[in-house]
Parts: structure tokens; C-alpha cells; sequence
């Protein structure tokens, strides 16, 4: 049956948001607890795959004030810290949140990202919000009074048009703006790729520090080794397209595990573990968009922004943006006069969240900054701020600022003291990094 020939369904509501991540089932829930009218439309229908199974501890006192943590408890890892294996020591080195400036956040958890969303994406309907699951937008119209209007597309082939005050960009990677205006740029600092699935019978570490994060580095990058809840492990590789161009006729499962095969740690963790999930992959993993807002819209999380997962920041930036961006709305909406100082700072902390990674990011396969990730000293406190990084304890008032700025200063002394290897890893991340046409990562969703 054709519902097209009968004409949209017609809707209003004061804010419309795009998509039922993290970034949409916070901000919406928090908007509809304000009184304000939210529909919330999700191209998937919720339970469905996703990755970036790895939380901050900084997550923690938001998915109290959301009103999800015991949910989340019951589906989560407990992750006490995280490990990094090179294979350049003969040691690898544990991070415990435990010991970050601020003692009060010394966990966090790994969640299966299907869970996960979908907790988040219920307790948005329990708290007000119009879910529509199955539900794509894809036009938007921004209209002479100030308004937005957006129409959809139903799986059932239903279409719908929706009349908004305000609007919400929170589809994650399909980035929905910034695609439309044309603002979507590559990362100029940053290019990487990503290949990923899921594991069976991986062996984890002993006690509690079995659901810690590993971050194995190898040649060509790195790779993340999470640990879940009911036994999985999620393993991904991270690389430069340059690196993805060399995959050649293998498919996606073959370039992963030939490329596991050269990284000796995490060939030990594998050994008798088997694959339970298909391997996926992303390409042009780094990006921003020119601009987070407008006068009526805002863009969250990865719909903004995405830089590298190597630090697990992406669902806590989404989250903690999906919260920023609550307050930021409601006050556009119910104060006028002060909407233009909302946006500004809205804008201000949205490009905070990842600059405050980024300098790490940017570094973290650098021979040098891989020397003081494997022998951390905490002259100066900068162990303690850098794992108030790690934590995610980026936005609060814990003052880690002057530490950080040791932390760079004796990276950056370190390097004038080592010019021929401080030049080569420059001259090689130069390489790493630069574009590679989109046709040599084909197959590459």
C-alpha cells in the first residue's frame, strides 16, 4: 500500500531531535522534563548493533541524573582502568581511575552498545519524549519565522512532516546537517579507519582488572581489546587509510586477523577465541563540521565532531553535550533575550570536549608520547591530570590545567632532547595521516 499518495502526516512539537543515540536519549528526556513538547525519530528500530562499547567515569553521575544508572549497573563490565601493551617494552602499564585528581569517579563500565542505547532510548518514552523508531528523516526545511520543518520517511512507507521550534542534530556519523550545509570537513590533524567485531572466549586479565580496557599499539596504529558483560570482548583495529588501501581482495575479517597476527599481545588474548559477530568497518573516522549551531538547531556528539575512539571520550561527549544542549535550548526557548550567550557558550564547550583529547590523540602513537604513557611519573601531579583525561573529567572544576600544561611542556622538552626521533615520528605521522582517495577503501561502510 502506497501511503505516499495521501500526503504527509503533519505534526508539531517544540523540539525536534534527530536520532536515538546517546546524544538524542539525553537531551531529549532532559528537554521533556522541562515541559517542553520532544519527538524523537530513529532511523533503527532499538535493540541494534553499535560500537564504542567503552564508558568514561565521567558517564557515571550523568546516567544518575538521567535516572538509568541501576539499568546500566546491571548490564555493565565494571572497568577499574585501562591498559596499555607496546610492543617497543618488555612491561605493560595499567591506569586505575582510582588514582585521577578526583577520587570520586574510580570506575567505569564497558556496555554493549545494543543494551545500552536501548535503556537509554526507553527511558527517553518513559520521561515524556515521542520515540519513533523506524523513522528517517530526510529534508529539512529552515522557514522565514524561525521555525523548522522536517519530513520523514516511516519503514511501513508512511512519510511525515514535522513543525519545530528548535531542532537537534544527534545521527551520529550520518551527520545530518552538516551533510545538508555542506560543512563537513576531514580532520586536517587526524585521518584514521577502523575495522571491528566482536569475540568469543577472549582471555581477559585476572580479578578485577578483567574488564579493563586494552589498548594494544602496532604498526600501523593500534587496537582496542574491551571486555563485556556476558563474555564477548569487543576487538577493533584503528589505522591509517593508507594502511586500509594495502587490504587489497581480503575481506574485512581476513585484513583483521592477519593484521592481529602481527601484534604479539593481542594474538595471545585470541588464540582460542572465535569471531561471533560479522566484522565491520568505518572509513574517514575523523571529521568536524564548520559550526555546532544556529539560531534554531544544534549539533551533538558525533553529528558535530569525531576525532579518534582511542580514549573512549565518544559517549560521554555525546552525553554530556546531549546535556549541555538541554539547558542550551531551554533557555532559547523560554529566554529570548539571553539565547545569543547560550549558543556562545554551548559553541565554546562543544569545541572544548575535543581539544581537551585531541593533543593526546594527535600524539598517541608517537614514539615519544608512547614513552611516558608506558612509564608515567607524577611529578608535578601530571599522572593524576592526565588520568582526570582519561576519566573524562574534562568539563568540572577539578584543576588539572597547570599539570597539563607540565605534562606538555616536558613532552615537548623531551622531544628537542631526541631532534632525529622527535623528526622521524613527525615526518612519519605526516605520512600516516594523508588523504587517501575513498575508492581505494571500498567496501568500507
Amino acid at each position: 500500500m502506497n501511503h505516499d499518495n495521501q500526503g504527509p502526516e503533519r505534526h508539531e512539537c517544540d523540539v525536534l531531535v534527530i536520532g536515538g543515540g546517546p546524544a538524542g536519549s539525553t537531551v531529549s528526556p532532559m528537554l521533556a522534563r522541562k515541559g517542553h513538547r520532544v519527538v524523537l525519530l530513529e532511523k533503527a528500530h532499538h535493540p541494534r548493533f553499535h560500537i564504542g562499547e567503552s564508558l568514561l567515569p565521567a558517564n557515571l553521575p550523568l546516567l544518575e541524573r538521567l535516572g538509568v544508572a541501576d539499568a546500566v549497573r546491571a548490564i555493565g563490565q565494571y572497568k577499574p582502568g585501562a591498559e596499555f601493551v607496546s610492543p617497543h617494552h618488555g612491561h605493560t602499564q595499567t591506569f586505575e581511575f582510582a588514582e585521577a585528581w578526583d577520587k570520586s569517579m574510580p570506575f567505569a563500565y564497558q556496555v554493549k552498545r545494543a543494551e545500552f542505547d536501548e535503556i537509554l532510548i526507553r527511558n527517553a518514552a518513559r520521561q515524556g519524549v515521542a520515540v519513533h523508531e523506524g523513522c528517517k528523516a530526510r529534508s529539512v526545511e529552515f522557514l522565514a519565522d524561525g521555525t523548522v520543518r522536517v519530513h520523514a520517511g516511516h519503514d511501513d512507507g508512511r512519510s511525515s512532516e514535522w513543525h519545530a521550534k528548535f531542532l537537534v542534530d544527534a545521527s551520529g556519523r550520518d551527520t545530518f546537517l552538516a551533510n545538508r550545509f555542506q560543512i563537513k570537513e576531514r580532520n586536517p590533524r587526524h585521518n584514521s579507519a577502523a575495522v571491528y567485531g566482536h569475540f568469543a572466549n577472549a582471555r581477559r586479565n585476572e580479578g578485577e582488572a578483567a574488564g579493563n580496557i586494552t589498548i594494544f599499539w602496532f604498526e600501523h596504529g593500534w587496537f582496542w581489546f574491551i571486555p563485556l558483560n556476558d563474555g564477548a570482548t569487543s576487538v577493533g583495529m584503528v589505522t591509517w587509510p593508507y594502511h586500509m588501501k594495502t587490504r587489497g581482495g581480503r575481506d574485512l575479517q581476513r585484513f583483521l586477523m592477519d593484521n592481529v597476527a602481527t601484534c604479539a599481545g593481542l594474538t595471545e588474548r585470541l588464540k582460542d577465541a572465535s569471531l561471533v559477530t560479522p566484522v565491520e568497518a568505518a572509513a574517514n573516522f575523523s571529521y568536524t563540521a564548520q559550526r555546532s549551531h544556529g539560531d534554531n538547531y544544534l549539533m551533538l556528539g558525533d553529528a558535530y565532531t569525531f576525532i579518534d575512539p582511542v580514549f573512549s571520550s565518544g559517549v560521554w561527549l555525546a552525553m554530556s553535550s546531549g546535556e549541555l544542549g538541554a539547558r542550551t535550548i531551554d533557555t532559547c526557548l523560554r529566554e529570548p533575550a539571553r539565547a545569543g550567550a547560550a549558543l556562545k557558550h554551548f559553541d565554546r564547550q562543544m569545541r572544548h570536549g575535543p581539544k581537551a583529547f585531541s593533543w593526546f590523540i594527535y600524539r598517541v602513537t608517537n614514539p615519544i608520547m608512547r614513552d611516558f604513557f608506558m612509564g608515567p611519573r607524577n611529578v608535578f601531579r601530571v599522572k593524576e591530570a592526565l588520568l582526570s583525561v582519561l576519566a573524562g573529567d574534562i568539563f568540572g572544576n577539578t584543576p588539572i590545567g597547570r599539570s597539563l600544561l607540565a605534562f606538555k611542556a616536558l613532552y615537548y622538552a623531551a622531544n628537542i632532547a631526541q631532534p632525529r626521533r622527535a623528526f622521524a615520528a613527525w615526518r612519519n605521522r605526516r605520512a600516516n595521516i594523508r588523504p587517501v582517495d575513498d575508492a581505494a577503501l571500498a567496501h568500507t561502510p
